[in-house]
């Protein structure tokens, strides 16, 4: 990020999308925009997208040129204020991938995270040493001190099933997931123990998907589905590569996940065999 940002907050983004709101509401068109800031258009876009922070002087003045009254200018000072405060991963900037921390603001504002999972147990519902065991195969060069930061970071996550306002988990789990050994057979026993308990959790859903259940449109790679209370924000998809991730917030790209979704869920196993599913597969290790 050009303004030494790892990413922009959730609160940025609502901010930005306000802005442009704003903007249009009041006729207003990127180059007035810019003039108003003696910055190109460029600038103006990049501040609505969350692209760059946002700075209380132009802010201010954008507002101003936009006909805000003032009282409503200073109560939008104060949400810049907050929205420009690091989030407590920031602490973990030194492990934590720019494209990922993105990742992770948009976890911790989302009222419901949907996933489908071909290839390891999701993130928020691992155990350590399964955590420590598959971030070994990811990096295998890190030394000790540094797995362990990113063994922290994935358990601080997972604060967030505990919270009060905690988000809705749905998570689709490849049944190929529990099969293949990450770690020893005490690790995958109690990776399974802990999905029997987070599958008792109110508000997380875990569906495992049979080999049997056949072909489904969702066989592409894994992928999340963040949906927010904020009317602003629209539904938002992460997809990641070997190298990087891209996030869909297009309704066009996003309805198609979500049917994707939807039709996986019908073809999997039902929740509350879960459970029993697990089980089985335990007797294994």
């Amino acid at each position: 990020m050009a303004d030494g940002r790892t990413a922009p907050t959730v609160g940025q983004m609502v901010l930005g999308l306000r802005l442009r709101d704003l903007r249009e509401g009041a006729g207003c068109t990127f180059a007035e925009a810019a003039a108003a800031l003696s910055v190109n258009t460029t600038t103006v876009r990049r501040m609505e997208k969350a692209e760059v922070g946002l700075k209380p002087p132009y802010v201010e003045k954008l507002l101003k040129t936009y006909g805000i009254p003032e009282p409503e200018i200073t109560g939008f000072l104060e949400l810049v204020d907050e929205a420009n405060r690091p989030g407590w991963w920031h602490g973990f900037r030194d492990v934590l991938p720019p494209w990922f921390s993105l990742y992770v603001s948009l976890e911790g504002e989302a009222g419901l995270i949907r996933s489908y999972e071909p290839h390891c147990v999701h993130g928020l519902l691992q155990t350590e040493d399964y955590a420590r065991a598959l971030l070994r195969t990811g990096f295998p060069t890190a030394s000790d001190e540094e797995l362990g930061r990113r063994v922290a970071l994935r358990m601080e996550r997972q604060e967030l099933l505990r919270r009060t306002d905690a988000p809705k988990l749905w998570v689709l789990l490849e049944e190929q997931v529990l099969r293949r050994h990450v770690g020893d057979a005490r690790v995958m026993r109690g990776q399974i123990d802990r999905l029997v308990e987070c599958g008792s959790m109110p508000n997380v859903t875990v569906q495992i998907i049979p080999y049997t259940s056949g072909a489904h449109p969702a066989m592409f790679g894994p992928f999340q589905l963040f949906r927010f209370d904020i009317p602003e924000l629209p539904d938002i998809v992460y997809t990641e590569s070997i190298s990087g991730a891209v996030y869909h917030d297009e309704r066009k790209d996003t309805t198609v996940y979500l049917e994707a979704l939807d039709r996986v869920g019908a073809q999997a196993a039902p929740a509350q065999h879960t459970e029993a599913i697990l089980g089985e597969i335990r007797k294994e290790f």
